[in-house]
């Protein structure tokens, strides 16, 4: 009987899953493989948010292998070292992943495709959870796209039907010694500080699905209330995506079939979600093809700009939601408690990170990879290269996000305020939303001055930013 291996990586999932569904078509035996070994994905290894996430998404994997007959078989790497071994023991033929795009992924899964198949083993590798894969996709004259709009535009029309694989049942799920329980890995903090975490999120194929039919029912007010930090009027589906334990495909065609069933005028508008997808997809496009964006400006011209010299206690002030800026501090302390942020206050703390504190972005790219359990090097990069000016399609530096204003048109009761810096509760919306003129009401409260004076700052920012050198 033949035997197959199956990398899980980033795709935590038995349904919609190219490589499993072609082990479990072509192979007798399948064995289900995880190899951990974060260090090959240096510089940008797992952050303590991400690694929570991990812990759970495999231990959801693991029993819904079992609930099919299988077990997870983990195992530490290097990966190379690890899957020979597996290859000895179990006489297995081949070797199945789904890609993954990142750079540093891209060049391991090479090196280990070649050193595999010298070996005398069939690898089969398929696309990772993305409609397109980040090469496929060129202008007309077959530059990548550096605009989103034209980008979106051609992915729109070439989107796949959305039809997502079954659920990937084996014939026989192979089991083999030596396999380790997920706490041998080590991914839970030693000092338990998640507990917000686990009280907002259900890592694994389950809880994304359960998201998804939430998000279902909510998707017609989507183009209204996803800007509503106050309300779940997103998909909340980014961490989810990011372990590839749900696909746009599958979200694609649960939306698309209440869509059809809705009919008449009740029939929800998919467009403003499916441009968002659009977006995630962008990120990884621009990724594949300018590998060095994680660390270096995509426009140039910013290598001269004159960033505030680095300030550690101011950093960690914005860190802990403690600049004395309400929706700030508000999404702060969000992201602190719950690892997760809501998009539209994610724009306003890079904003004043990058703009009024003029700390260079990377500082803010590196915390958001640590607390973000949907931390993701194409989406994060992306975003934090759009707000400070320098990224490809961005926004014009001189857009700075007002808080005060931000705060007053997207909670104007103040209840995402007031969840989250509960000092403040007792305070009127309005003396949240003009914070500047009551700093002694906030103050009794124990709430901190602001740290910077905003019109100034912001009057600073734009100082730097026309001295730079012109194109």
């Amino acid at each position: 009987m033949s035997t197959a291996l199956v990398l899980f990586r980033r795709d935590l999932r038995l349904a919609d899953n190219p490589a499993l569904h072609a082990a479990c078509a072509a192979h007798a035996r399948v064995l289900p493989v995880y190899v951990h070994a974060p260090d090959e994905d240096a510089p940008w290894a797992p952050g303590a948010a991400s690694r929570w996430w991990l812990h759970h998404a495999l231990e959801a994997l693991d029993r819904q292998l079992a609930e099919h007959g299988g077990r997870l078989h983990i195992v530490h790497g290097p990966t190379l070292q690890a899957v020979r071994a597996l290859i000895a023991a179990t006489g297995a033929s081949a070797v199945y992943w789904n890609r993954r795009y990142e750079p540093a992924a891209i060049a391991h899964d090479s090196a280990l495709k070649a050193a595999l198949r010298e070996d005398g083993v069939a690898v089969h590798s398929h696309p990772g959870p993305l409609w397109h894969e980040p090469w496929t996709l060129a202008t007309d004259g077959g530059q990548p796209y550096r605009v989103f709009t034209p980008f979106w535009r051609k992915l729109r029309a070439q989107l796949p039907a959305p039809t997502p694989l079954p659920v990937a049942r084996a014939r026989q799920w192979l089991q083999a010694d030596g396999g380790l329980p997920v706490a041998a890995l080590g991914l839970l903090p030693a000092i338990r500080w998640d507990a917000g975490l686990a009280a907002q999120w259900t890592p694994g194929e389950a809880g994304a699905q359960e998201l998804l039919e939430i998000f279902a029912d909510a998707v017609n007010d989507y183009a209204k209330s996803r800007d509503l930090p106050a309300r779940h009027g997103t998909s909340r589906l980014s961490p989810h995506l990011h372990f590839g334990e749900i696909t746009p495909v599958q979200i694609h065609a649960l939306l698309q079939q209440r869509a059809q069933q809705a009919g008449g005028r009740q029939r929800p508008d998919l467009e403003p979600y499916l441009r968002e997808l659009g977006w995630r997809e962008f990120a990884h496009h621009l990724l594949y093809h300018f590998p060095d964006t994680p660390q270096a400006n995509f426009n140039p011209r910013f290598d001269a700009f004159p960033w505030a010299k680095d300030n550690p206690a101011l950093l960690e002030r914005w860190q802990r939601g403690r600049t004395g800026i309400p929706l700030v501090d508000a999404g702060m302390r969000e992201l602190w408690h719950t690892g997760w942020m809501h998009n539209r206050v994610r724009m306003v703390v890079a904003s004043f990170l990058t703009k009024n504190l003029r700390q260079h972005w990377q500082h803010g790219a590196r915390w958001f990879w640590d607390t973000l359990v949907d931390a993701d090097l194409a989406n994060n990069t992306l975003g934090w290269q759009w707000v400070a000016g320098c990224g490809a399609d961005a926004a014009p530096y001189f857009r700075v996000f007002n808080p005060y204003l931000q705060s007053a048109k997207f909670d104007p009761d103040a209840a995402y305020l007031k969840r989250w810096l509960p000092e403040l509760a007792a305070l009127p919306a309005k003396t949240l939303h003009e914070a500047w003129k009551h700093q002694s009401a906030l103050a009794a409260c124990g709430y901190p001055a602001p740290v910077v004076d905003m019109a100034a700052s912001r009057e600073a920012a734009l100082a730097a930013w026309d001295a730079l050198p012109a194109v």
